[in-house]
């Protein structure tokens, strides 16, 4: 079965964050991929053995920290790591792929990495960003949920509402600036099917607290 949440891993601690934002939204690790992007395979057959088990072996300890050793785990050649896991979601017609916070980021806010960012400008794929530190919170839970709306477009508001029914969480408002989760529609005139934020949710974004689902125009992110 295709994966509904492709999970950006590469071992380090703020994508710990990204497994436990993974899989609460997922509900199921059923529904739960990994994936690691190297960026071209070594010309020496040694070194690229060693290549491939290290990133095999960070994969591992991600499903480990999950707890479901039958996740599948996805080693992606691709010069960009954005575009490596967007062709990956398109081809397991997964809905999000969920990314750990920049490792400079403080603890409680989400804040984009470099390919995170990147998907955030052009993506096609709800784009996850989870909260920094969220892995040091065994009783996390997604149980309020703040809409930031997009004008004429009710993606956002029915992602939170599909994920508020499922999870048991409160809606909570585009006013609050702490909450489990805060979904973002897109800017109006991107092409549907697309992401791109606005200069004003990227704003209050900024200066929220929790972990964050941006929703691409037109496409309700329904897991």
């Amino acid at each position: 079965m295709s994966a509904s949440v492709i999970i950006s891993y590469d071992g380090t601690e703020n994508d710990d964050d990204a497994l436990v934002l993974g899989k609460l939204l997922a509900q199921d690790t059923s529904k739960l991929a990994l994936a690691y992007v190297r960026h071209a395979p070594e010309f020496d057959p040694g070194r690229e053995e060693l290549a491939q088990h290290d990133a095999e072996s960070r994969l591992e300890t991600g499903v480990a920290r999950l707890g479901d050793p039958n996740i599948p785990r996805h080693v992606v050649f691709s010069g960009s790591t954005g575009m490596g896991l967007e062709e990956l979601a398109e081809a397991e017609s997964a809905s999000v792929i969920v990314f750990g916070s920049d490792y400079r980021t403080p603890p409680g806010h989400a804040e984009p990495s470099t390919s995170a960012q990147r998907l955030l400008e052009i993506g096609a794929t709800g784009i996850a960003v989870a909260a920094a530190g969220l892995r040091a919170r065994p009783d996390a839970t997604i149980g309020s949920i703040a809409v930031i709306p997009s004008e004429g477009d009710d993606s956002a508001k029915q992602t939170a509402d599909a994920l508020a029914l499922a999870l048991g969480a409160q809606i909570v408002g585009s006013e609050a600036t702490v909450a489990d989760l805060i979904v973002a529609g897109s800017q109006p005139g991107v092409p549907v099917g697309r992401i791109g934020l606005s200069g004003s949710a990227r704003t209050t974004l900024d200066a929220s607290r929790g972990s964050v689902l941006v929703v691409p125009s037109g496409k309700p992110v329904l897991l």
